[in-house]
């Protein structure tokens, strides 16, 4: 297999009537469990690297793309490469170089009628240069370490008929929605709004995304799919299973065995959720 356009996977996924499991990465070891997860399941799987994961990096990209890239390249099963929660218009313009294939443009955090203008000016670009994106509506909470909002607070859950014109007015190829899942969620005790989700469905032609799926049980996961929910974004759950894993192999001298351990301990995390998407 090799590297395929995230995309596609994506929309292969919606022609099936299934999800496909997008995890971020930060680190090489991150890029190695997924996809040896994914190749447990037999399954494709997205890399993503968030605007937040360049910034770790020193604000570089290229090394950690490229990484991901040889990963992919080398995987036995289509691995897709997606620049997520890109805020920066700079960064959003190094995508095509950087071997990324599709994009999430997040300007959720704005009012509407700027998200929409910024969103169809970045989806303009994406176009142009060859790019698949995404964008967001409605607030998923929890990113930078920020508290969820109030569930039932203005914004915090996407509105169908906002999604609808959303959609058509900006010209995005995909949409995340808030439907009561958060960012960084290191228990899985959350649950969605799965009637929302159902209106969503029906209001929006193209395929619906989940963030924040970390906090959500299998069973929760295997219905927001059902409800129609067409990518799933994960990325807490590795760090916890890296961290936990490090806690307990971390030794003086050589990293090697306690990335190993957390290699492997994220590989099994992959493994199951995926899986849990049915």
């Amino acid at each position: 297999m090799s590297l395929v356009p995230a995309g596609a996977l994506v929309t292969q996924a919606a022609a099936a009537g299934r999800a496909v499991a997008a995890f971020n990465i930060i680190t090489l070891e991150h890029a190695e469990a997924v996809i040896e997860g994914a190749e447990r399941t037999g399954l494709p799987v997205i890399l993503q690297l968030s605007q937040n994961a360049v910034k770790f990096r020193s604000g570089r990209l290229l090394p950690i793309a490229r990484a991901a890239s040889a990963c992919a390249e080398a995987a036995g099963v289509p691995v897709g490469l997606h620049l997520d929660h890109v805020q920066s218009s700079e960064l959003l313009r190094q995508a095509v170089d950087a071997g990324f294939g599709s994009v999430m443009y997040d300007a959720a955090r704005l009012p509407y009628g700027e998200n929409l203008e910024a969103t169809r000016s970045a989806a303009d670009w994406a176009h142009a240069n060859g790019l698949w994106i995404e964008a967001e509506l409605g607030e998923v909470g929890g990113k930078d370490g920020a508290a969820p909002p109030d569930p039932h607070a203005p914004g915090a859950r996407t509105d169908p008929d906002e999604a609808r014109r959303f959609v058509a007015d900006s010209g995005v190829d995909a949409l995340a929605v808030a439907i009561g899942s958060s960012h960084a969620m290191t228990s899985r005790t959350a649950s969605l709004d799965h009637a929302l989700l159902g209106r969503l469905a029906k209001a929006v032609e193209v395929p619906l995304v989940l963030h924040g799926s970390s906090g959500l049980p299998d069973s929760e996961l295997a219905a927001a799919v059902a409800g129609g929910i067409r990518k799933v974004n994960i990325g807490t759950a590795l760090n916890v299973a890296m961290t936990e894993a490090i806690r307990t192999h971390l030794t003086p001298a050589d990293p090697r065995p306690y990335l190993t351990a957390a290699r492997s301990a994220m590989a099994a995390t992959a493994a199951a959720m995926i899986a849990a998407l049915g």
